[in-house]
């Protein structure tokens, strides 16, 4: 009896030992708010790794999106983070609204497209972008790559800041504010086919404010990482000719500090499981190794270098940490 019982005993402190090593790794994504795309994407993400990367539970945290992301990635509060590109390289950079403070982040993955879209009602006789002057409107909510893409727009085309009345509110509320006249313009950065100006158009006829040839050629020239796109005929109810607006890249970016088999594990999962993300939201379709090359803006993860080149795909020495 005493020898079984000491076997027992045994097994009992073996398999705590066993407990104790097999160490659970938390991680959190910092996305943005429920009425864009970064939340749902950054869920199917988290998802994924929950599942299929040993050991480690993932949780998509709502946040203030773009700003706020480089800053909890940079402290620590998250490690992982949703943000546009032109933000992504401002952090890293130590540029704009991170007043000469580089953040430690780089580069996991490349998401999908934001497109900007600048959303008034149709009877609003708003037209062109230059006519918010004195107008009450919503570029976005503070710490958001919305907020700063439309303030860095605004500057291109020479509108004061102080030029009109901001709420800074988000996706659902600037719909909101819209649908009950509070404000009578609203900007989005973000994936077409956003859920927020999907339903604002389902009870009310919206437009969408396009840009001139000549005012994209100057928002061009004010930052390499936008691009000239147009939002398609169609996305939206009652929107049915292509809209000319300006693009930029969505990057996960991550705490430059992560351990390279960590980020090795996540990107490899995060790609080889990219169905089941388009499930989620088909904006998707565009988180892809090749992509991730093509399209990064600051340098990548050495885990995600570790990845890519065992794909067989070079690396350029800029993407290099």
């Amino acid at each position: 009896m005493k020898r079984i019982a000491l076997i027992l005993a045994c097994c009992l402190i073996l398999a705590a030992a066993g407990a104790a090593s097999a160490k659970t790794t938390f991680i959190g994504i910092g996305t943005g708010g429920t009425g864009g795309i970064y939340y749902p994407y950054g869920g199917g993400v988290a998802e994924i790794w929950s599942k299929h990367v040993p050991g480690v539970k993932a949780v998509a945290e709502v946040t203030g999106a773009s700003v706020e992301n480089v800053k909890l990635a940079h402290k620590g509060e998250t490690v992982i983070g949703e943000v546009m590109g032109d933000v992504a390289v401002a952090g890293f950079e130590g540029t704009s609204k991170f007043k000469g403070k580089k953040h430690d982040i780089l580069s996991m993955a490349i998401m999908y497209p934001n497109l900007l879209q600048v959303v008034t009602l149709k009877d609003s006789g708003i037209t062109n972008i230059e006519q918010i002057k004195g107008k009450n409107i919503s570029s976005g909510s503070p710490g958001s790559g919305t907020n700063f893409m439309a303030e860095a727009v605004f500057k291109a085309l020479g509108i004061p800041l102080d030029s009109y009345n901001d709420s800074r509110l988000s996706f659902t509320e600037t719909a909101n504010a819209l649908r009950d006249g509070t404000i009578e313009v609203g900007v989005w950065s973000v994936g077409p086919g956003t859920s927020s100006i999907l339903d604002l158009a389902t009870t009310h006829d919206i437009h969408i404010i396009g840009f001139t040839p000549e005012q994209t050629q100057k928002i061009l020239a004010s930052n390499p990482t936008y691009s000239a796109v147009e939002l398609a005929g169609g996305v939206y109810r009652g929107v049915e000719q292509a809209v000319p607006t300006i693009g930029v890249w969505n990057v996960m970016i991550c705490q430059r500090s992560l351990d390279e088999n960590l980020v090795y594990q996540l990107a490899k999962a995060l790609f080889e499981n990219k169905d089941y993300l388009m499930k989620i939201h088909p904006s998707a379709a565009y988180t892809t190794p090749e992509n991730a090359v093509k399209y990064s803006p600051i340098p990548l993860h050495p885990g995600t270098i570790k990845y890519l080149k065992e794909k067989g795909i070079e690396v350029p020495q800029r993407l290099m940490p």
